[in-house]
């Protein structure tokens, strides 16, 4: 018997795996003609026919609503994931974004970045939530944190019922799930059971098994190096 060396299988839309990008198979490979050739007629989003948002229906049959995971001890999780929120506000989408962690006196630069885009009228629009000491719908004053993110979940319940987005960014929900201010069955079922066309992100360290069992993409953020462990403060234009 001679030894044989399979044929490599030319990677297909419907075989290729999740690295194999549209401009090279191996990021440790510079992308060249062969790469070219095997991706171009692959079922790209960035092709010249492709309008986006003035499209009359802005979503291609493809498309399927997703449940993304960033999370881990790295720095950017937040940074991704609002990457994805302009993605969407450019897509023509209707995107909300609900910061469980970061609130009052923390001005950051995403939320006013969002406003600014929102206002335009050139993408989709940008709600914008942030739990201070109380989310812009409560009158009266909350000071309990565990109340203020209890709230803040019932709420995001509520317009996941009502489909008010296509986009929602749960930026930090993971650490009152992990301090179990909410409850993290609630929020699977109610990921599992949304309506309609509703791609939602969830943000934050520790992120719970189930939320990662639940999630169509995950992502891990890992800390290689930071500069906080050279005394280094967090910065604007860096850090918020």
């Amino acid at each position: 018997m001679t030894d044989e060396t399979p044929t490599p299988q030319t990677p297909t839309p419907g075989n290729a795996s999740p690295d194999d990008g549209a401009t090279a198979a191996s990021p440790d490979v510079a992308p060249g003609l062969e790469a070219a050739a095997r991706h171009k007629d692959a079922d790209l989003p960035h092709t010249p026919e492709d309008k986006g948002s003035e499209e009359t229906v802005r979503r291609k049959k493809r498309d399927l609503p997703l449940v993304a995971v960033v999370t881990g001890t790295g720095k950017g999780k937040s940074t991704s994931s609002f990457g994805m929120l302009q993605r969407s506000w450019a897509r023509g989408y209707r995107c909300g974004v609900f910061q469980f962690v970061k609130g009052g006196k923390w001005k950051v630069g995403e939320r006013k970045a969002a406003e600014a885009l929102s206002a335009s009228g050139a993408g989709g629009t940008i709600e914008w939530e942030i739990q201070g000491k109380g989310w812009t719908w409560i009158q009266k004053d909350m000071t309990e944190s565990e109340d203020i993110a209890k709230a803040g979940w019932d709420e995001v319940k509520r317009r996941i019922a009502e489909e008010r987005y296509e986009f929602l960014l749960l930026d930090e929900i993971t650490y009152p799930i992990s301090w179990g201010w909410i409850d993290v069955e609630d929020v699977v079922a109610t990921l599992a059971a949304r309506p309609g066309f509703q791609h939602v992100v969830l943000t934050g360290r520790n992120a719970h098994e189930r939320l990662i069992e639940t999630a169509d993409l995950v992502s891990e953020v890992v800390n290689v190096k930071h500069p906080m462990a050279a005394g280094i403060r967090a910065q604007q234009g860096i850090d918020w």
